[in-house]
């Protein structure tokens, strides 16, 4: 039977809560404890939860009766530990309120997500849904988590669980996804699709709490902020891989909070603590318990981070011993629970999408042999043209346009669509204009001093990250350097990077490219087709549209602030120009 509005609004906040309330409890913990760094206090909220997720996993593979008493446990000590924390100092009564923004921001653009999706329909077919409403058809690996989790939630370790259809193995992905079902499944779930779906939409929007994490600890003003978060939250990138609930933002989540540690003034501070390196380490542990694509992401913030100060040996030591402590259990089970467990990377880095029992290593070798010199070159040379887009008929919406030229509205959306699914510079759109006007108004950066330098550093992570992605990938026709196969960390942090550095040198050009993204996005992914006769579907929903519409309005009020745009850029200005005169030298020294 389909949900009703008042079933997926009360499904949405009945498992925000379920999902948030170890990280809240930890944040309230580190409150009480004088913690004062929101990017750090934000930081421990998605370890916090990602830990108990992953508890929950270990707690349903030892016996699924533990499993259950540590899902009803969990939320209780949570609740407890965070009552315990306000009655006994943590009253920071600003903080708190600052810390509840980027948490109501997360269940508003989960909501705005969950009805965009469902405008049309569907909720009784969530998991199908989630592959076809926003791209082509695409593969089942959005109910690879789901089927996984039914198997834990009623054999535990005392099976091995069988193959998925196109012999995926339960230790070929990660498992934190799996995870937070798990932890959430003992409690009362009418439709099991259902709850998956919306569960794993709202893991897939916790980027808005790490890009969130970014942005304040980077120092941007309030009208920055505001727009990058527009410019996410109304895209292809987490249109798209939010609503099919691949855990691949869920892994950017995590990766992105570690970059608000790194990437930003805080790193000066965390480097020299020994539960910044454990903070740090559960991030970038949790992001590859995600996904292991993190890893194309993961390479340049460590040599960011060891480029801008290096920290101690011993500070080293305590994160490698946080991120064994994460990843060495999951790496015992792919090789003793259910062995090999290693067929993705073996795909991705060598090319053998085959499934057999060499290791990666190995195989990687064979692949690189059987290529040969000449081979390689060109594969890693299809890997940056793919992302550049290097066939413009293609990948710069070539077909697109003569579609539309032709009246054919549906196909031009698709092809559209595909652009934006596959490619990476043309997924940046009219933002590869941001490199091009922080050359023009160089000499501007002073006036926004905290956006340049958060664009220089987040669209360097970027271009590295690309770098690192294009040479470590395979590279053959299956492996090539498609977004879905990076990190989209990554991306997202090239689409920061844009956004701030436009905002830093012509502000207004900044607005004007971001609203059109968000026309341009609402234009492509607000329509709904059926399957391959590319149909429009009639029956939609005007109040779904209406919620999905208000959702948007409120977290758009609410990332640029309580006072409007206007205001909010009016106060820049005049920070700019007390900086100005500030800087400016005085009468007696001319």
């Amino acid at each position: 039977m389909p949900a009703s509005n008042a079933d997926l609004m009360i499904t949405i906040l009945d498992h925000a809560l379920l999902t948030s309330l170890p990280g809240i409890a930890t944040t309230l913990y580190a409150v009480k404890r004088d913690v004062r760094e929101q990017a750090v206090l934000l930081g421990l909220c998605l370890a916090g939860s990602g830990i108990g997720a992953m508890l929950g996993f270990w707690a349903f593979y030892a016996a699924p009766l533990a499993g259950r008493v540590f899902a009803v446990a969990l939320p209780v000590a949570s609740f407890v530990v965070s009552v315990w924390a306000l009655r006994r100092g943590a009253s920071d009564r600003r903080l708190l309120k600052e810390l509840s923004q980027p948490l109501l921001l997360w269940i508003l653009g989960s909501t705005f997500l969950v009805f965009l999706g469902f405008m049309y329909g569907g909720t009784n077919i969530p998991v199908a849904l989630g592959g076809t409403r926003f791209s082509h058809p695409l593969p089942t690996d959005n109910d690879l988590p789901q089927y996984f989790s039914e198997w834990f939630f009623k054999h535990g370790h005392h099976e091995v669980a069988p193959p998925y259809p196109g012999e995926w193995q339960s230790s070929d992905r990660p498992p934190l996804q799996i995870g937070y079902v798990l932890a959430q499944r003992p409690f009362y779930w009418g439709d099991p699709g259902l709850d998956y779906q919306i569960v794993g939409v709202l893991l897939q929007q916790l980027w808005i709490v790490g890009v969130w994490a970014v942005l304040v600890s980077a120092r941007v003003g309030r009208g920055t902020r505001g727009l990058i978060m527009m410019a996410l939250l109304v895209s292809d990138l987490t249109i798209v891989n939010g609503f099919y609930v691949w855990p691949k933002m869920l892994a950017a989540a995590f990766f992105l909070a570690a970059s608000a540690l790194v990437l930003t003034p805080v790193w000066a501070e965390v480097r020299r603590s020994y539960p910044g390196a454990g903070l740090v380490a559960a991030l970038i542990g949790l992001s590859m318990l995600s996904h292991s694509a993190a890893l194309f992401g993961l390479i340049p913030l460590m040599l960011w981070g060891a480029l801008t100060g290096r920290p101690r040996w011993k500070w080293t030591a305590v994160g490698m011993l946080v991120g064994a402590m994460l990843l060495v259990p999951w790496s015992a089970y792919q090789r003793y629970g259910d062995p090999p467990g290693n067929r993705l990377i073996k795909w991705m880095l060598g090319g053998a999408g085959a499934v057999d029992r060499r290791g990666a290593f190995e195989t990687i070798i064979a692949g690189y042999r059987t290529a040969g010199w000449q081979g390689t070159v060109h594969n890693k040379l299809a890997n940056f043209a793919t992302m550049l887009g290097a066939e413009p008929a293609r990948y710069w919406g070539g077909e697109a346009l003569k579609a539309l030229r032709s009246g054919d509205i549906i196909k031009a959306i698709f092809d559209a669509r595909a652009v934006s699914f596959f490619n990476v510079l043309p997924q940046m759109g009219l933002l590869l204009l941001s490199p091009v006007a922080m050359a023009i108004a160089y000499r501007r950066r002073r006036q926004y001093g905290e956006e340049w330098t958060f664009a220089i550093n987040a669209l360097t992570i970027f271009l590295v990250g690309c770098l690192v992605w294009g040479l470590l990938m395979f590279g053959s026709e299956d492996t090539r350097a498609v977004i879905h196969t990076g990190s989209l960390a990554v991306i997202v942090l090239g689409i920061c990077g844009a956004v701030s550095g436009l905002r830093a040198t012509f502000p207004r050009l900044a607005v004007s490219i971001v609203l059109i993204r968000i026309l341009f996005a609402l234009a492509l992914y607000v329509p709904a087709y059926h399957g391959s006769d590319l149909t429009p579907y009639r029956d939609y929903s005007i109040s779904r549209a209406v919620i999905a519409a208000g959702c948007l309005l409120a977290f758009a009020i609410m990332a640029f602030g309580s006072r409007s745009f206007r205001l909010a850029n009016r106060e820049e200005e005049l920070l700019t120009n007390l900086r100005q005169e500030r800087d400016a030298p005085s009468p007696q020294a001319v």
